[in-house]
């Protein structure tokens, strides 16, 4: 009879260690899928005071809990990351890059040499250097339409490394610039900007970027927008010149950019007057500005002091043919012609930031990241610092301009902008403490997103 029990009961034991052995290595999966951010200092986003000895866990892409040492354990297995003296953020949003330009002095040069080089090299390179800088979220205005969608889609299916990105394809405007017809839409008449639109929504853009407006019609204009919103696309318009400004707030565009090229020591009257009006319909909710002012506020310096173009960091995802190539057309930066007024512009800049404070619209960090001298690398923190160091921006406020009001204005607060359980786990660390030294986020030490460290 033991010749009998004795074989099932070896057969027992063997189905019992077969069963421990997959259940250990399901839990060791995973465990493999989760991390712990352990005893930085938090800023989640929110604006309130940060957290220190903090502990996020993120599970894959999203954040699972946030707490701190001592009150949130710790998951057995999970791969730990020390944030010790480290202050920890939310990953930036950038809300205005252009991916299809690196720096280069010379726009016509640009435009003609590299279009078959957009989609496989020039826009990835832009969107590795942005994330790497700590930017997981960016907003693309202003690129061929074909490359700016594949890019973007590559990025989200995690081919390429890069920022979530939201591409607005090519610009709306009344006639494109000679040269620059694959990037820029001109519209003629209202029935053509509406198809445009149309076009463009369906192609799959994520927002509409129009310029130049006070050279359309006023029936263009609204068509513009109103053909947008019917698509739940916002749309973003240039504010360099009053009338621009004046024709985008009576077709109720939903975000401003720049901060002006008028050489006027202020916006006028009657602007002020309809920004705070528009912003004291808070049913309306926030209406937003992105001033991008670095670029023109600090070129005299990076003119006499161009340490910024001897940066390897630009270089990283480019062959050096075209590093050689933006290196010779910045080789005399005073000579640009993209720069030519920026003398007797710069002094107006503090004075209109100021009036959009004062006007209630809500201020975004954006750049212009790609233009002349303006690296991906590096200008989302040189944006930051010009609005703390040079424009007495608290940087709590200049934090969250960068993390929480970006993802209110692209609707996806729900899921990005803060580092609270359950969104996804876009989040950075730098050594020190950044409310004190904005600068620090020049070096920025650890980058994830999604879940992924990149840093």
């Amino acid at each position: 009879m033991r010749t009998h029990v004795i074989p099932r009961i070896i057969a027992i034991l063997a189905v019992l260690l077969a069963t421990t052995e997959q259940l250990a290595s399901g839990q060791a999966s995973q465990n493999a899928r989760v991390k712990a951010l352990v005893g930085g200092t938090l800023i989640d986003g929110y604006g309130g005071a940060p957290l220190r000895n903090s502990v996020i866990i993120l599970d894959g892409e999203r954040i699972r809990a946030v707490g701190q040492v001592g009150t949130l354990a710790v998951p057995a297995g999970a791969e730990v990351i020390s944030t010790e003296g480290m202050s920890v953020l939310p990953g930036l949003w950038d809300m205005h890059v252009h991916l299809m330009i690196n720096g280069h002095g010379d726009y016509a040069h640009w435009d003609k040499t590299y279009p078959p080089l957009q989609e496989s090299v020039i826009m990835p390179a832009s969107a590795k250097q942005l994330l790497l800088a700590g930017v997981t979220s960016a907003r693309d205005l202003g690129g061929p339409l074909g490359a700016s969608i594949a890019v973007r889609d590559a990025i989200n299916l995690g081919k390429i490394p890069g920022p979530t990105l939201y591409v607005s394809g090519p610009f709306i405007q009344h006639e494109p610039y000679p040269g620059t017809e694959y990037f820029r839409w001109g519209v003629k008449g209202e029935a053509d900007a509406r198809e445009k639109v149309r076009r463009l929504a369906k192609a799959g853009v994520n927002v509409i970027k129009m310029i130049d407006q006070d050279q359309m019609t006023m029936e263009e204009v609204r068509a513009v927008v109103d053909e947008a919103h019917k698509a739940n696309l916002m749309v973003v318009a240039h504010a360099h010149r009053p009338e621009e400004i004046r024709r985008g707030l009576a077709a109720g565009v939903d975000d401003f950019e720049h901060t002006g090229l008028a050489t006027a020591p202020e916006y006028p009257d009657d602007i002020m007057s309809a920004l705070r009006e528009r912003t004291a319909r808070g049913a309306a909710g926030p209406f937003f500005w992105t001033p991008t002012i670095d670029v023109l506020y600090n070129y005299e310096y990076l003119r006499d002091n161009p340490e910024r173009v001897d940066d390897p960091a630009w270089h990283v995802g480019l062959p050096d043919s075209i590093v050689a190539d933006i290196k010779q057309s910045l080789a005399h930066p005073d000579q640009l012609a993209y720069f030519s007024m920026v003398p007797s512009r710069r002094p107006t800049l503090g004075r209109k930031f100021k009036q959009l404070q004062a006007s209630g619209v809500v201020l975004l960090i954006g750049t212009d990241s790609g233009v002349p001298m303006n690296f991906h690398c590096c200008s989302t923190w040189n944006e930051l610092a010009t609005w703390v160091n040079l424009l007495g921006v608290d940087p709590m406020v200049a934090i969250r301009a960068a993390t929480y009001w970006p993802a209110v204005a692209m609707k996806v607060d729900r899921d990005v902008g803060t580092v609270s359980a359950g969104k996804y786990a876009d989040i950075i660390a730098v050594r020190g403490d950044v409310l004190r030294y904005i600068d620090l986020l020049q070096r920025v030490d650890v980058v994830v997103k999604h879940g992924v460290q990149y840093k």
